[in-house]
């Protein structure tokens, strides 16, 4: 695991209808990232204190992985369905981090 990288994206949703939409997008997103090399997969995180606050959470195999598919011409376009849901509350709308340790 050291040397993995973890990416979240903070998403929201702000009724029941839009986190419908949040699950459709990211189940589009995740068949389309479930192809490219160096991902290991992804979560979507819901918070239970603030129902409207949404993570989505990718595990690559490191950084350099994320980056060539974050610098390539696919990222945009695998990620669009999830745009319009991005938490702008947020002063950054993604964090990465890279795995230091694990049990």
């Amino acid at each position: 695991m050291p040397g993995e990288v973890r990416v979240l994206v903070f998403q929201a949703a702000h009724d029941d209808a839009q986190l419908a939409q949040v699950r459709t997008a990211y189940h589009q997103v995740s068949e389309r990232l479930a192809k490219v090399p160096g991902m290991l997969g992804n979560e979507l995180l819901r918070s239970p204190m603030d129902a409207s606050v949404l993570v989505v959470m990718s595990r690559w195999e490191s950084l350099a992985a994320f980056q060539k598919w974050e610098s390539g011409a696919e990222h945009r376009q695998d990620t669009a369905p999830l745009r319009p849901f991005r938490d702008t509350r947020t002063a950054a709308g993604f964090a990465i981090y890279e795995v230091d340790a694990a049990y």
